[in-house]
């Protein structure tokens, strides 16, 4: 069994480059951050000054050393860049969403199985301290037998922004629902599993939108267990981001994982305190006894890990584990994304 660091390469140095990828590179021991992507301004360096600032991913894809690629551009680019690399003899972490369409996610798993190589797509949102917390209590049996659960993902903001792949309709692979609703997705298929129907409704309400910036996602499992899945872009207030009724008990939770915000405000993930939430950002589990006899527990959050999701990608190149994101998940959030 190989402990020699993963060589990487960054397609981009972007947000998702600066906030969710770089820091890990840079601090988890099973990888070596080498080079990164700027067709235009050169920030990397002044972070990370032993990493080679490359102009083209052409240049990137010919680095020989290089074991594995992130792909972390536009959404509507993931497919080629990803098919790339792969032909390049590399490895792939692709962003979500994976690809636009179904064809695209199968075409790049079966040539990721023919040339020999993983396959991997970045849901850093599993690695949320709230989903950490939820699934564990959903997980412990302590609800009963579930019958409603909401997972929500809120943003206020009015402005159209500034990436044009997300914003313009001619773009395949634009709009909230690629965008947040591919985390949505995952977080249930990651507890529940393909469902056996679903319906989704999109709306457009910021002025001057091209595309989606509301949905709300029925999805229904055996047992009539109904999974709810919204998010907007104008919501000012924003509700719960984890709401689990069960015959048992109810479970709530708000969104205060801080390792976003941590990152951003250059905070690295070997720092004290990183993924830590305030305190008061508890969830409350409130559970039905004999009598109807109500009983509240303020459950402490978990700790947020989006390192844990490096330590899988090392433990599937190095060791030939199994990438807990599959195919499977994958393909079903796809194929629901895309209808």
């Amino acid at each position: 069994m190989s402990t020699k660091p993963i060589v990487t390469g960054l397609m981009a140095y972007g947000m998702s480059g600066r906030i969710f990828h770089a820091p890990f590179l840079s601090t988890n021991p099973g990888f070596t951050f080498k080079a990164v992507v700027e067709r235009h301004e050169k920030k990397a360096g002044k972070v990370y000054p032993d990493v080679i600032s490359y102009d083209t991913v052409d240049e990137l894809l010919n680095d020989a050393e290089i074991e594995l690629i992130i792909v972390n551009t536009p959404n509507n680019t993931h497919f080629d860049y990803a098919t790339r690399a792969l032909n390049a003899g590399k490895h792939v972490l692709i962003e979500k969403p994976a690809a636009v369409t179904s064809a695209e996610v199968k075409a790049l798993f079966d040539l990721g199985r023919q040339l020999g190589l993983n396959v991997m797509i970045y849901h850093n949102r599993r690695y949320d301290s709230g989903f950490i917390s939820v699934k564990k209590v959903i997980e412990s049996g302590r609800l009963g037998e579930l019958i409603e659960v909401h997972f929500r993902l809120d943003r206020y903001r009015m402005p159209i922004g500034v990436k044009q792949f997300k914003e313009t309709k001619e773009t395949p692979g634009n709009g909230l629902t690629y965008d947040l609703g591919a985390h949505l997705v995952d977080n249930a298929i990651s507890i529940f599993g393909r469902p056996l129907s679903y319906v989704k409704t999109t709306a457009i309400h910021r002025p001057g939108s091209q595309v989606d910036d509301y949905f709300h996602i029925h999805l229904s499992y055996p047992n009539q267990l109904n999974v709810y899945l919204t998010s907007g872009l104008l919501i000012a207030e924003h509700l719960p981001g984890f709401v689990v009724h069960g015959t048992l008990g109810s479970f709530v939770k708000l969104r205060t994982d801080v390792q976003e915000a941590q990152l951003d405000a250059g905070i690295m993930p070997d720092a004290a305190g990183f993924g830590v939430e305030p305190e008061g950002s508890e969830g409350k589990l409130v559970l039905m006894g004999v009598d109807n006899e109500k009983t509240v527990e303020w459950v402490p959050s978990d700790k947020g890990n989006y390192n844990g999701l490096f330590d899988a990608v090392y433990h599937t190149i190095r060791e030939n584990a199994l990438f807990p994101i599959t195919e499977e998940d994958i393909a079903w959030q796809i194929e629901l994304l895309e209808s």
